[in-house]
């Protein structure tokens, strides 16, 4: 029985583990590209307009339905945007607080 519970719970929990990941890791190469090129909302207008898309056609596959697609992916989108948008809230609050980066 215990294993036929893992087996539901496992999708679960990789799913929330991943759209952890894609947070910090659109957070911290935002924060960075937000420290060395010193525009604030690049990584986010980037990320909006160039990958999503790109990640869209390159794993979307004919026999995908929306639905599925979205189920799948649009909890590592989100978290990924949310990780950008706070790279950049993080950034301008550090600017106006004072602190110089490079």
């Amino acid at each position: 029985m215990t294993w036929e519970v893992f087996r539901r719970v496992n999708p679960i929990i990789q799913e929330i583990v991943g759209a952890l990941l894609f947070f910090v890791l659109l957070f911290g190469i935002g924060f960075i590209l937000n420290m060395l090129i010193k525009t604030t909302w690049l990584p986010v207008w980037l990320w909006v307009i160039v990958f999503i898309p790109l990640g869209i056609w390159h794993y979307w596959k004919p026999d995908t339905t929306i639905g599925s697609f979205l189920a799948v992916w649009l909890p590592s989108i989100i978290s990924s945007t949310a990780g950008a948008i706070t790279s950049g809230w993080a950034i301008r609050k550090l600017r106006r607080s004072g602190y110089k980066m490079f």
